[in-house]
């Protein structure tokens, strides 16, 4: 028998605007599925049933229902402040913090009228790619819960695949959307530098940061995007394109693209890369159905570049530098954000500088390499998710080399501001999920999910479901 979770988010908003049942109900649907379901996966670290029950009575009562997400449920990331809701971080060191106020972000989402249900599992202060702090149970992967789910939105897919929410948002600085949803069997979009006002980038070292969707479909997550990029009038970034809303290119699902597919990373010259078989034979499928549909393949490779690994590691350790932890407050931290803060700290201007003119000098490199397609492939993950412990504990820099193998495709498009997508073309021989990814070239949301619509007609993959469905 079909249950309300079964249905997309679309489906759900369009049932409720007609009234075969309410927001109110749908909350309870959501937060009957979180109480039981919760405990094992780790999707949330905080649960704020009461409120998103009198969040969904205001919005069936006093919101119009023509809103963008009308009272689908949703979740705030454990990075983003909520006013009066406990906000972690991720670490102990704010593990009792109730701000008074909320991000812009969480603001929009409510504007557009969402429903949060609480806050979603994320690693220390987003800093890590897997989703396993000291303050909260790990995130652990629905198909398999030995496995992680990667990070830092691991718990916001972690909800959306095991049916605990129909959509969620998140926030992605070098991967951070993209590898939890190809993790987990989802739909990963992270846009374009710019492109969501309330996150754009701008206001991160090295433009790094912004705020994007995870879905079950292409459709869903184009859903998402345009409720999260509000009144175009306050956006500061690529102009938006002239076909309306995303949800427009979602559904039409139109075009012919020339694609290159690579398998080569930024990372290679800094690190040993090794490409599973079971990525190797997601991007296979992947090229032999655009094939079949009649967009142009083509194979590709960056030109080796020893200055990106260096100087993107360097942006990292600054970005954790301002982690509001001094003294004795260190020891509270965890190894890797620990080594983070303090290397950060000991970086002068000319070191952050030269890491910032080096990554500027890149990203024009990329989008000149990217310029003869429409989008360039990659498998989404090198490997196979991995098993919760899997990444060193103590010595943080074999931990920041585990992440990089792990996922090498991810952190060079924050740092080109380029969209991109992720898609859950095939499954394991053991049932785990594998996908590619695709990235556009600037300004493009639209290409990326009018291929992710053709793909996702041919495959299916929303009819995909771990045993806890």
């Amino acid at each position: 028998m079909s249950e309300l979770h079964h249905l997309t988010a679309l489906e759900q908003l369009d049932r409720m605007r007609r009234g075969e049942f309410s927001p109110r109900e749908l909350t309870e649907h959501y937060l009957e599925r979180v109480e039981r379901l919760n405990p094992l996966l780790g999707a949330f670290t905080t649960v704020t049933a009461d409120a998103a029950r009198k969040r969904a009575a205001l919005v069936e009562s006093a919101l119009p229902s023509s809103s963008a997400l009308w009272g689908l449920p949703s979740g705030d990331k454990d990075l983003w402040h909520r006013a009066g809701v406990r906000t972690t971080f991720g670490s102990r060191l704010m593990g009792d913090l109730v701000p008074d106020y909320s991000d812009e972000i969480v603001t929009v989402l409510d504007g557009a009228g969402g429903v949060s249900l609480g806050k979603t599992n994320a690693p220390e202060f987003g800093m890590p790619s897997y989703t396993e702090s000291l303050v909260a149970p790990p995130a652990r992967l629905p198909w398999d819960t030995e496995l992680g789910v990667g990070g830092s939105s691991g718990g916001a897919a972690v909800a959306v695949s095991a049916g605990l929410l129909p959509i969620a948002p998140g926030s992605d600085g070098g991967g951070s959307i993209r590898i939890p949803a190809a993790a987990s069997g989802l739909v990963g979009l992270k846009p374009s530098r710019g492109r969501v006002a309330a996150m754009s980038g701008y206001l991160t070292l090295g433009g790094l940061v912004t705020a994007g969707s995870i879905a079950r479909t292409v459709g869903d997550a184009a859903l998402l995007l345009d409720a999260m990029i509000g009144p175009r009038q306050w956006a500061v970034g690529p102009p938006t394109w002239d076909g309306g809303a995303y949800l427009n290119a979602a559904v039409r699902g139109e075009g012919r693209f020339q694609i290159g597919v690579m398998t080569t990373s930024p990372w290679d010259e800094t690190y040993q890369v090794d490409v599973a078989t079971e990525a190797h034979a997601a991007l296979d499928r992947a090229i032999r159905e655009l094939d079949s549909i009649g967009h142009g393949i083509e194979q590709t490779a960056l030109e080796p570049d020893a200055t990106y690994g260096p100087a993107f590691r360097t942006i990292w350790q600054a970005g954790a530098a301002s982690i509001p932890a001094e003294g004795d407050q260190l020891e509270l931290l965890e190894p890797l954000t620990r080594w983070l803060v303090t290397q950060g700290r000991a970086l002068g201007a000319r070191d952050l500088g030269a890491a910032l003119t080096t990554l500027a000098r890149y990203e024009r490199s990329i989008i000149r390499q990217f310029s003869p397609f429409d989008a360039v492939m990659t498998p989404a993950l090198a490997l196979t998710p991995r098993a919760v412990g899997w990444y060193d504990a103590v010595d943080p820099e074999r931990n920041f080399q585990q992440q990089v193998q792990y996922t090498p495709w991810t952190s060079f498009v924050n740092v080109s501001g380029l969209p991109a997508i992720t898609l859950p073309v095939t499954q394991t021989a053991d049932g785990l999920p594998m996908g590619v990814q695709l990235i556009a070239r600037p300004g493009r949301e639209d290409v990326l999910l009018s291929i992710g619509a053709q793909l996702e007609r041919r495959l299916r993959w929303q009819d995909r479901h771990p045993a806890c469905w």
